[in-house]
This record gives structure tokens, sequence and C-alpha cells, in this order.
């Protein structure tokens, strides 16, 4: 694809996420549903919560509300929540990007593994969209590779599965459901689908290590290839096998390349060393490896992409401010290089809760992440994230690769 052909949803969408994480974990021996936005309190300070990530000057801001709850019996829906969040992010002038699933299904689904809940999930996408009119940005699901990593080889989540199998056919259900509602948006409106995937940079630290990089990267860029319609590589080939050939032949019917930004998620643990323990990276080492991961990332796909979640993730609050500043920076420079990159999200509003073992022991421990912390107190983060808003960062894209 020739990039100067490329339509763009916005010159740069500056975004700010709310943490709405419901997926299904085990808790004394009992499954327990690990709600973020309750934890948070978010529902009920909603119009203060929304007036503060405003006040940043960001356009828009990743949003969802539980499908569970919108849907809580099969085929009976309740609006509620989702009236009240469009009501609220339009009395503060911000555009959300729709998250309609993140991480967990409704308790009448059975679990990721049977596919009978990607039909049900395409009723509620158009039941969604004939109820909103408004809408055009959308991450449908949000990060499926990682969904289908946590749920189908860690077993920490929802079905609580542990083989490569089982990953592969989970994988293969979380595309299928995506695309299936993004087929959906875009049949209905002038929709973009922004994506958001875990993206994990491998490192190879040994150089026993390096023949295994390549192998690592085939594997989990099997996420994109699906959604893309790019044929996977070697190294994926026994995941591929492992799914229903007519659930990959839906896939590839409906894989998409125009109207959307793929997503990455970027935080400083998003380092994947191979082949002995993790160096103390600074944040411009972790900056510079994920940009030559990116670079590399889009030699392949060739489609616009942003950075759809980032934070100080495993670095102390001491230490927001210089992460953003350096990411932006390097968006700077990487967009001056003519690479498409559109976008930059800081996620989240507020604090979160028990990311430090990512939910697999909820104790309600708080993550500090926020721009605002767990009393709604800006942080100096908050501040700079204003200041750069205000002033035009990160740039424009190089001329070369602006859209006609």
């Amino acid at each position: 694809m020739n990039s100067t052909t490329i339509r763009y949803p916005s010159p740069f969408i500056w975004a700010v996420g709310e943490e709405g994480s419901d997926p299904l974990v085990s808790l004394r021996g009992t499954t327990h549903r690990m709600d973020q936005l309750a934890m948070s309190g978010h529902l009920e300070r909603q119009a203060e919560d929304l007036r503060q990530v405003a006040g940043t000057g960001v356009a828009a801001i990743r949003y969802g509300m539980p499908w569970r709850l919108a849907e809580p019996e099969p085929g009976r829906y309740d609006w509620t929540l989702w009236d009240r969040a469009f009501e609220a992010t339009a009395a503060v002038g911000l555009e959300p990007v729709v998250d309609l699933l993140h991480f967990g299904l409704p308790d009448h689904c059975s679990g990721f593994a049977d596919p009978a809940w990607i039909e049900r999930f395409a009723d509620y996408t158009d039941a969604f969209l004939a109820r909103y009119r408004e809408p055009r940005y959308f991450t449908p699901v949000n990060e499926p590779g990682f969904t289908a990593t946590m749920t189908g080889m860690v077993g920490a989540w929802n079905d609580r599965l542990q083989s490569p199998r089982d990953y592969a056919r989970i994988l293969s259900h979380v595309v299928l459901a995506n695309l299936e509602a993004l087929a959906r948006v875009r049949a209905d409106r002038d929709g973009w689908w922004l994506g958001a995937e875990a993206f994990n940079v491998p490192v190879a630290v040994s150089a026993e290590a390096e023949a295994e990089l390549e192998n690592w990267r085939e594997r989990a860029w099997l996420v994109w290839d699906l959604h893309l319609g790019v044929e996977p590589r070697p190294a994926a080939a026994a995941l591929v096998d492992a799914m229903d050939p007519t659930v990959l032949a839906r896939i590839d019917a409906l894989a998409v390349r125009d109207r959307m930004v793929a997503g990455h998620d970027f935080y400083p643990l998003g380092l994947q060393a191979l082949g002995g323990p993790a160096p103390q990276w600074t944040i411009d080492e972790r900056l510079a490896l994920y940009e030559a991961e990116a670079r590399h990332w889009h030699t392949r796909y060739d489609v616009p992409f942003w950075i759809s979640e980032t934070s100080n993730l495993s670095l102390p609050t001491s230490q927001q401010t210089e992460w953003l500043e350096a990411f932006v920076a390097r968006v700077r420079s990487m967009r001056a290089d003519g690479l498409p990159l559109c976008g930059f999200c800081w996620y989240s509003r507020g604090d979160q809760y028990d990311w430090d073992t990512f939910l697999t022991e909820p104790s309600g421990t708080v993550t500090e992440v926020g721009l605002f912390d767990e009393q709604r107190r800006a942080r100096p983060v908050a501040s700079e994230l204003t200041r750069l808003v205000a002033n035009g960062e990160p740039g424009p894209l190089a001329a070369a690769v602006r859209p006609a």
C-alpha cells in the first residue's frame, strides 16, 4: 500500500483512557469478576472524572461500558450506562473511542473457547449501532491477542486454559468477533477502527537467543496477520493449524486495511528479554527498542498506527513525566521521519487496581499509573500532558506521507 493514499481520521489524536477491564479470575477457589470501573468508583463520579480529562485538552477518550451490564440477559438490553456515558462525554466535548468488550464476557456466555459468543457479540454490536448514531471511533474488542494469552495460554482469566491449542482457538474467536463487529460498523457509517493491542518487544540478551527472536515475533504478530489479511509466517503455523478452518475462512473474508489505525499498547515493562535476565534498561533505551520494533512492524504491515496505551506501569510515579516527555519526543521524531504514527493515549485517567499482578491476585492493591490519583488529585504528569497538547506536540507528519 502506498502511504500517500492512506486516509487518516484526524491529523493527530490525543486521548486518555478510562480503565474498564472486567475479566473473571480466581479468588480463594471461587470465580471473581475483576470490575475495574467499580473499584475506581468512576461511574459514581463520572462527570467529575470526565471534566478532569477534558481539562487536559485531549480531544478523545477511550471509553467502554461493560457488555455484561448492557446485555444482562441474552437479547435484553439495558442502555442506561451507555446513555449516561454519551451524555457525559458530550457535555465536556470529548469524543469517545467506543470499547465494547474489555477482557470479560457476560455471565450468560460460557467462555471465549465456545464460539457461540461471537454471534451474540455481533448482535450486541447491531443493537448498539441502531441506538447510537454518532460514534465514529471504535475499539470493539480491546487487545484481542492479550485477551487470548491471559485466557488460553497463561490460564489466569475467564476460561483459565493453558495450552498453545487453547490459545490459538481462543485467539481465532476473539479476532473473528472483532472483525464481525467492525464489518457492521463499516456497513453502517464512516466509522474507524482505532485498535489497541499489547505491543511487546523481544530483545535477545544473549547470542544464543538471536535465532529465537524472529520465531517469537512471528507468533506474537499472528494477531495482526489475521486482522490485516497477511499470510502468517512459518513459526505461527502450528497455531494456525489448531484453528477451525471455517473460522479462518471467515476471518480472511473480513480482514481490513482501510479506515483503521492499528494500536500499539507499549509500557515500560513491554520488553521481553530472551536468553537471560532483563537488563536495567533506561527510559531512553526502552523507547529506542520500541521504535526499532515499530519500524520493523510497519515494514511488514504498512498501515497507520497509534500509541493506544501507555503509562509508567512498572515505574514509580516520580518517573511519569519523564516517560511521557521522552515518549512524545520519540513520536515526534518518528513522524518527522515519515512513519504514520497518528495518535497517543495515556492510559489511564485514574489509578488502577491489581495490575501489578495482571489481575491474578485480586487484593485491591492500587496500581499508580493515573494522571490523577485515587483521590482525584492531579499528578504532575497531568500538567505536562496539558502543556504538550496545547503546544501542538508532537508535530506534523513528514510532508511526503501526508494524505492527499
